[in-house]
């Protein structure tokens, strides 16, 4: 019977506990006020009692305002570099390659001597087309004479009409010979002189691929050197059919379209030129037109067959609000951004954004310029939040000299007012 009394008592101390327990939990978890102790106390609400649920501090964010500027847009694509032109030098004639006068990578012009072959065969084949044009030369001037005396003859009727055709038809028959023979002699010449091979165009030689002593063909094969004219040179690149109106309407109206090229990393500029033309077709497989920059390439930045990254300057947009790219966010709704208001709270601000460059876009509606935008802390943000700027780049000058303008530059000169009275 006391055993029993005992487990009774026991079980009715736990259930207290238990009891207790559950009232003391629920008191915890009870949400808190929204009112604090004071500024900045935590996450205290009244009686020093933790808050449960939904937060009432600031959220932290980072800040950047919408400025109004020239926006300058920018197509980009890649580039392939292709030289003006391009000649493989082979020879005209057969022979042993006895000279080479040029070194690799040297810079040419036109007509300067690279290489000769052997011309001794061809200086002997021009002598003898020379004395055939003399031997023929001498007949001919010899049946002129005789013509000349059958005519003063006939004219004295001391012989046949048939022995003067005859003379004069031999005359015709030699100047055809002579005309012949002196064909020969420009051939031989000029075979002759196709054993010094000269440069076609300016440009850079590259490595040379025969050796001396080799023997060549006529319209060998194998080049001898390549030469390519780097300057200037061109950049020739694709757009899709989508970006072509404006750059088509200012190429037309006949404005100079700048065009850079950056290296493959696109972190530096390599060169600066102009757009020089464009393919009179889409390709249909694609849906590109190809564009070719032309580049003066002094200083030798491109090499042909390089890849660079080309950015075209399409146009620039005058006097446009403009937001940075990070503050634009896309939801359900469409675009929007969160915009904060002098009270410090958060206001979703719906945007029709238009052309941008990765680090600024520009906007056609829904913001002006001044206004506040969240670069930094959007994850916990609503409508109506409260936030605790910690960086508005809106409050301070970014160059040396910089003005601000309205409630920023009001809100500044206060706080320099005040940093003065403090010290």
């Amino acid at each position: 019977m006391q055993a029993s009394k005992s487990r009774s008592s026991r079980r009715w101390l736990v259930g207290l506990l238990i009891l207790l327990l559950v009232a003391l939990l629920a008191w915890w978890l009870w949400p808190a006020t929204p009112a604090h102790t004071e500024a900045g106390s935590g996450r205290m609400g009244k009686g020093g009692r933790p808050g449960f649920g939904a937060s009432s501090d600031p959220v932290p964010v980072r800040v950047e305002p919408a400025r109004v500027g020239d926006f300058p847009l920018y197509y980009k694509a890649l580039g392939t570099v292709t030289a003006t032109n391009t000649v493989n030098v082979r020879s005209r004639v057969g022979g042993e390659l006895v000279k080479i006068h040029f070194k690799e990578g040297q810079q040419v012009k036109a007509g300067d001597l690279l290489a000769e072959i052997d011309p001794r065969s061809y200086r002997i084949a021009l002598q003898q087309a020379e004395g055939t044009l003399a031997q023929n030369q001498a007949q001919l001037k010899n049946a002129q004479v005789d013509v000349a005396r059958y005519r003063g003859l006939y004219a004295e009727d001391s012989i046949a009409k048939q022995t003067l055709d005859t003379a004069e038809a031999q005359v015709a028959q030699f100047q055809g010979l002579v005309k012949t023979n002196q064909a020969q002699v420009n051939d031989a010449r000029l075979n002759l002189d196709f054993t010094q091979i000269r440069a076609p165009i300016n440009g850079r030689v590259g490595l040379r691929q025969l050796d001396l002593g080799n023997l060549v063909a006529a319209n060998d094969t194998t080049a001898l050197v390549v030469i390519t004219q780097t300057e200037p040179i061109n950049v020739v690149f694709t757009l899709p059919e989508t970006e072509l109106s404006t750059v088509l309407e200012r190429y037309r109206s006949g404005a100079s379209l700048p065009v850079e090229a950056w290296d493959r990393s696109d972190s530096k500029l390599q060169s600066s030129g102009v757009l020089g033309s464009i393919d009179n077709q889409i390709d249909t497989t694609t849906g590109t037109l190809k564009f070719k920059g032309r580049f003066e390439n002094k200083d030798l930045a491109l090499f042909p067959n390089q890849f660079v990254n080309v950015r075209l300057l399409a146009d620039t947009l005058k006097q446009v609000v403009m937001a940075p790219a990070a503050a634009i966010q896309f939801g359900n709704d469409g675009t929007f951004a969160y915009v904060i208001n002098a009270e410090n709270t958060v206001n979703v601000r719906k945007l029709k954004v238009g052309a941008s460059d990765g680090e600024n876009s520009v906007i056609l509606e829904g913001l002006a310029a001044g206004d506040r935008l969240v670069l930094e802390g959007t994850d916990r943000l609503r409508e109506g939040t409260k936030v605790d700027v910690v960086e508005d780049s809106s409050q301070v000058p970014t160059t040396p000299g910089q003005h601000l303008q309205g409630q920023d530059a009001k809100g500044a000169a206060q706080a320099a007012e005040a940093g003065k009275a403090g010290a």
